[in-house]
């Protein structure tokens, strides 16, 4: 649990390893709420490397001073996300035009 919405990440270390790598993150909205898409990837044991790019996006509370997790999307592959872009870039298209 983390005081300030800079120092929130997704990175996760396991007996010293690091198991889940943030590669970048946007805040999205910040405030006692605060949204945030993180681009990360995590070890793949049968590999033993990093597996491919994955993203999540992350809703977090700020409660008693420290901001919790609430929620969460992850998105789990490349393919997913540049649906997620088209069908997105699609409505705003639309919207942009009423």
């Amino acid at each position: 649990m983390v005081e300030n919405i800079d120092e929130i990440t997704v990175n996760y270390e396991e007996g010293g390893e690091l198991v889940v790598e943030e590669l970048d993150k946007v805040v999205l909205s910040r405030g006692s709420w605060t949204t945030i898409l993180f681009k990360y990837r995590e070890y793949d044991r049968r590999k033993e490397g990093m597996g491919p790019t994955k993203y999540t996006i992350r809703r977090y509370q700020k409660r008693n001073g420290v901001y919790r997790q609430q929620s969460k999307f992850n998105i789990s592959s490349v393919k997913q996300a540049a649906q997620l872009h088209e069908a997105l870039g699609g409505w705003i298209a639309e919207d942009a035009e009423d």
